[in-house]
């Protein structure tokens, strides 16, 4: 059975809730705080809870909720995760859908921390860029202890070699002399025996390599875990990367390459006309107009950017929603990778 986020903890049911918190006023989306039903009053009293209902509306009440760019209606809620665990989710107040982890606290964690972390959350318009929520969440705590996890050797790998889409190098992560300790970093190394030196490089660089999220990503956090608290492996480095990522406006174009090349098949569109809906226009020597084909094209990562010898696998993001919403006419999150 595929697991299920639960209704809120009677943790996050206690925890109290912070007064009510609006984005500011138009264009950006409105976001407000609200109240669960089930909590306590100051008289000690319960509130009314909902009636049980149709949908999972009637389990499940949002920390918070706010309008996004696209006119819809989403919430935050919190659910149990494992072990105790609270998982903080974003998701389509409609279809309760489309499900992106905001945070996921751990079982000792105090319960204000639920309405805290959405109250932010919601204080912040730009919102990062939550990742899907995965079964994972759901069936494993991520603070428990790794201390019987076998270190990587130094030099060597435990089943963490990611080979890029070109087919030419593999990444890996490994442990390296630093001085009086070791230093865990991702490095690439030719596909073949010989050729190239091995040599460190970016977390960022090994997923626009791969050109995808994870298993890069979880491949980190699972090693920073079992080299929390080691005095002999310095992870600062890779730890800083990870954090620079999931901040970082600029993210991974594959899946708008892939939707945009399937509507100009399928819709019959072409490049001209999507560009041309984006608002880049090019007139020739007659006066007539046309759309920026190879603005588009070096966005979607068909062709390389002036002066680089391959295309880049990164758009902005503000790039990639005007693509998706005014050249496909779909929302941004149908062409983010997860």
């Amino acid at each position: 059975m595929t697991p299920t986020i639960s209704p809120f903890s009677p943790a996050v049911r206690r925890a109290p809730v912070p007064s009510r918190v609006h984005a500011p006023s138009q264009p950006r989306a409105q976001a407000s705080v609200r109240p669960q039903h089930g909590a306590r009053t100051r008289a000690g009293s319960a509130t009314p809870t909902r009636r049980a209902s149709v949908d999972a509306r009637s389990t499940i009440d949002p920390l918070g909720c706010y309008t996004d760019a696209g006119g819809r209606m989403r919430e935050v809620i919190a659910g149990h995760g494992f072990g105790g665990s609270v998982l903080i989710v974003d998701r389509d107040a409609l279809t309760l859908g489309d499900r992106r982890l905001v945070a996921h606290l751990g079982a000792d964690e105090p319960a204000t921390n639920a309405t805290l972390v959405c109250a932010r959350y919601l204080e912040d318009t730009r919102r990062g860029r939550c990742r899907r929520v995965t079964s994972h969440d759901l069936t494993h705590d991520p603070y428990a202890s790794h201390d019987e996890a076998e270190p990587l050797p130094a030099g060597g790998s435990r089943s963490t070699d990611l080979p890029d889409r070109r087919g030419r190098d593999v990444y890996r992560l490994e442990l390296v002399p630093a001085g009086s300790i070791r230093e865990l970093r991702w490095h690439r190394r030719p596909w073949r025996r010989g050729g190239r030196v091995p040599r460190p490089v970016s977390l960022r660089e090994v997923i626009g390599a791969v050109e995808g999220y994870e298993p890069a990503c979880e491949l980190t956090l699972g090693a920073l875990a079992r080299h929390h608290g080691d005095a002999e492996v310095s992870v600062a480095v890779l730890r800083a990367e990870l954090r620079r990522l999931r901040v970082s406006p600029i993210v991974l174009n594959r899946k708008l390459r892939e939707t945009v090349l399937a509507a100009i098949e399928v819709h019959e569109l072409s490049m001209s006309e999507i560009a041309l809906r984006c608002g880049r226009v090019k007139r020739d020597s007659k006066g007539n107009t046309s759309g920026e084909t190879s603005w588009l094209a070096r966005r979607l990562g068909l062709v390389p950017e002036s002066g680089a010898d391959r295309p880049t696998p990164w758009v902005h993001s503000d790039v990639l929603a005007l693509i998706a919403r005014s050249g496909l006419g779909i929302s941004p999150r149908e062409v983010e990778l997860g």
